[in-house]
């Protein structure tokens, strides 16, 4: 918000971090075959860094966890001629959000552009339902549907994701057990 409360998205203030200064995060679910990421280095060659990163500012540390562009950072980090281009800077914005917020942040723009791993993705839910996030929350924030939820909670095995859903062996099978 600026001074008369009007919001401004963060795609307005782009700052130029040392990629020092700059740490993945420990969910992001999204994979990146290589042949792509050479594809993508080669973007960044030709192009230039044309979006910057995402990222949320931890003022404790003096330090921004990624919450999107996870691949445009490891080009930087891999790429001697893209870091020496580019000085050892990302371009990058800033979003205020809390942990679980970032996480959904993450995923948003992460399914807006390709696919996920399972495996990721499933952990991915597993540390929203331990955060204490809704199937509706989830739902409403990652973009998936209840049966997408549902396949990645059976897919887990861990029954701590169905935790907030109320089991009963009906009736009619009560006197097998």
């Amino acid at each position: 918000m600026n001074e008369n409360n009007e919001y401004i998205s963060p795609a307005y203030n782009v700052r130029r971090v040392p990629i020092e200064k700059i740490r993945a995060n420990a969910y992001n679910p999204n994979v990146v075959a290589p042949p792509e990421m050479e594809l993508l280095e080669l973007s960044i060659w030709e192009d230039g860094y044309t979006m910057p990163c995402v990222c949320y500012y931890c003022s404790e540390e003096d330090r921004y966890e990624l919450v999107d562009g996870f691949h445009r950072y490891m080009v930087i980090k891999t790429s001697q001629r893209i870091y020496n281009r580019e000085k050892g800077c990302l371009p990058v914005t800033v979003i205020n959000k809390d942990l679980s917020n970032r996480m959904a942040s993450t995923i948003r723009h992460n399914r807006a552009r390709g696919i996920h791993s399972i495996e990721l993705m499933t952990n991915l839910v597993s540390e929203l339902k331990k955060a204490g996030m809704s199937d509706a929350w989830i739902i409403k924030n990652i973009g998936m549907d209840k049966d997408e939820l549902l396949r990645l909670k059976q897919i887990s095995g861990l029954a701590a994701l169905f935790a907030d859903k109320d089991f009963s062996i009906p009736e009619r099978h009560a006197k097998i057990f």
